[in-house]
Protein backbone atom coordinates (compact mmCIF):
# COMPACT_ATOMS: atom_id res chain seq x y z
CA UNK A 1 0.00 0.00 0.00
CA UNK A 2 1.30 3.38 -0.98
CA UNK A 3 0.39 6.65 1.09
CA UNK A 4 0.45 10.40 0.22
CA UNK A 5 0.19 13.26 2.43
CA UNK A 6 -2.67 16.03 1.20
CA UNK A 7 -3.41 19.61 2.76
CA UNK A 8 -6.70 21.10 1.96
CA UNK A 9 -6.35 24.78 0.66
CA UNK A 10 -9.29 27.01 -0.23
CA UNK A 11 -9.04 26.19 -3.73
CA UNK A 12 -10.52 22.57 -2.42
CA UNK A 13 -13.28 23.70 -0.78
CA UNK A 14 -16.66 25.57 -1.68
CA UNK A 15 -18.22 28.23 0.24
CA UNK A 16 -18.51 26.41 3.66
CA UNK A 17 -15.00 25.33 3.73
CA UNK A 18 -16.06 21.64 2.66
CA UNK A 19 -14.39 19.95 0.55
CA UNK A 20 -16.03 19.69 -2.76
CA UNK A 21 -16.94 16.18 -3.72
CA UNK A 22 -14.61 15.79 -7.39
CA UNK A 23 -11.66 16.82 -5.29
CA UNK A 24 -11.68 13.55 -3.69
CA UNK A 25 -11.18 11.68 -6.90
CA UNK A 26 -8.56 14.32 -7.94
CA UNK A 27 -6.31 13.30 -4.80
CA UNK A 28 -6.90 9.81 -5.33
CA UNK A 29 -5.28 10.72 -9.28
CA UNK A 30 -2.21 12.44 -7.50
CA UNK A 31 -1.76 9.69 -5.43
CA UNK A 32 -1.98 7.16 -8.25
CA UNK A 33 -0.01 9.05 -10.04
CA UNK A 34 3.05 9.37 -7.24
CA UNK A 35 2.40 5.42 -6.30
CA UNK A 36 3.56 4.58 -9.89
CA UNK A 37 6.49 7.20 -10.02
CA UNK A 38 7.36 5.08 -6.78
CA UNK A 39 7.51 2.39 -8.80
CA UNK A 40 10.24 3.34 -11.46
CA UNK A 41 7.15 4.31 -13.69
CA UNK A 42 6.81 7.59 -14.67
CA UNK A 43 3.58 8.19 -15.88
CA UNK A 44 4.74 11.14 -18.73
CA UNK A 45 7.54 8.48 -19.84
CA UNK A 46 5.31 5.84 -20.25
CA UNK A 47 2.70 7.55 -22.28
CA UNK A 48 6.11 8.76 -24.53
CA UNK A 49 7.97 5.73 -24.92
CA UNK A 50 5.25 3.06 -24.45
CA UNK A 51 2.30 4.82 -26.30
CA UNK A 52 0.31 3.85 -23.50
CA UNK A 53 -2.39 5.96 -21.37
CA UNK A 54 -4.07 5.13 -18.34
CA UNK A 55 -8.13 5.83 -18.62
CA UNK A 56 -10.99 5.60 -15.86
CA UNK A 57 -13.46 2.79 -16.62
CA UNK A 58 -15.07 2.65 -13.72
CA UNK A 59 -15.14 4.42 -9.43
CA UNK A 60 -17.23 3.18 -7.30
CA UNK A 61 -16.97 5.34 -4.67
CA UNK A 62 -17.90 6.39 -1.26
CA UNK A 63 -18.43 9.58 1.51
CA UNK A 64 -18.68 8.73 4.74
CA UNK A 65 -16.93 11.85 6.30
CA UNK A 66 -16.22 15.11 5.13
CA UNK A 67 -12.65 16.91 4.55
CA UNK A 68 -12.58 20.49 5.63
CA UNK A 69 -10.06 24.22 4.42
CA UNK A 70 -6.75 23.09 5.97
CA UNK A 71 -7.15 19.19 7.19
CA UNK A 72 -4.16 17.10 6.58
CA UNK A 73 -5.18 13.84 4.85
CA UNK A 74 -3.66 10.73 3.93
CA UNK A 75 -4.27 8.90 0.70
CA UNK A 76 -4.24 5.61 -0.11
CA UNK A 77 -3.59 3.23 -3.21
CA UNK A 78 -3.22 -0.29 -2.85
CA UNK A 79 -3.80 -2.89 -6.32
CA UNK A 80 -6.47 -5.63 -5.95
CA UNK A 81 -6.36 -7.30 -9.28
CA UNK A 82 -3.45 -6.58 -12.27
CA UNK A 83 -4.86 -7.39 -15.63
CA UNK A 84 -3.17 -7.05 -19.41
CA UNK A 85 -5.20 -4.18 -20.09
CA UNK A 86 -7.06 -3.24 -16.37
CA UNK A 87 -5.67 -2.39 -13.20
CA UNK A 88 -8.48 -2.62 -10.01
CA UNK A 89 -7.48 -0.56 -7.24
CA UNK A 90 -8.29 0.12 -3.90
CA UNK A 91 -7.98 4.08 -1.98
CA UNK A 92 -8.85 5.43 0.67
CA UNK A 93 -9.16 8.98 2.22
CA UNK A 94 -7.85 9.27 5.97
CA UNK A 95 -8.15 12.75 8.07
CA UNK A 96 -5.78 11.73 10.76
CA UNK A 97 -7.40 7.92 11.82
CA UNK A 98 -10.80 8.57 10.32
CA UNK A 99 -11.43 7.24 7.58
CA UNK A 100 -13.40 9.75 5.44
CA UNK A 101 -13.83 8.37 1.52
CA UNK A 102 -12.81 4.82 -0.05
CA UNK A 103 -13.67 4.13 -3.93
CA UNK A 104 -12.90 1.05 -5.93
CA UNK A 105 -11.51 2.64 -9.35
CA UNK A 106 -10.73 -0.11 -12.47
CA UNK A 107 -8.22 1.93 -15.09
CA UNK A 108 -7.77 0.45 -18.38
CA UNK A 109 -4.71 1.11 -20.65
CA UNK A 110 -5.42 2.19 -24.26
CA UNK A 111 -2.56 3.50 -26.89
CA UNK A 112 -2.10 6.73 -26.63
CA UNK A 113 -3.42 7.80 -30.07
CA UNK A 114 -5.95 5.36 -31.18
CA UNK A 115 -7.50 5.11 -27.86
CA UNK A 116 -8.12 1.04 -28.47
CA UNK A 117 -6.96 -0.90 -25.39
CA UNK A 118 -3.32 -1.92 -25.20
CA UNK A 119 -1.55 -4.26 -23.12
CA UNK A 120 0.88 -2.33 -20.29
CA UNK A 121 4.43 -2.68 -20.59
CA UNK A 122 5.61 -6.11 -19.11
CA UNK A 123 7.89 -4.65 -16.61
CA UNK A 124 5.28 -2.20 -15.33
CA UNK A 125 2.72 -5.12 -15.15
CA UNK A 126 5.30 -7.01 -13.52
CA UNK A 127 5.88 -4.33 -10.71
CA UNK A 128 2.54 -3.90 -10.39
CA UNK A 129 1.64 -7.46 -9.33
CA UNK A 130 4.22 -7.23 -6.93
CA UNK A 131 1.89 -4.82 -5.17
CA UNK A 132 -1.04 -7.23 -5.01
Amino acid sequence: MFEKAIRIYYEDTDAGGVVYHSNYLNFMERCRCDWLESLGHNIANIQQNDNIIFVVREVNIKYDLPARLFDRLTVSVKPLQVGKVMLLLEQKIYNQDQLICQATIKLATLHHSSFKLSAMPVSLRAALSEEV
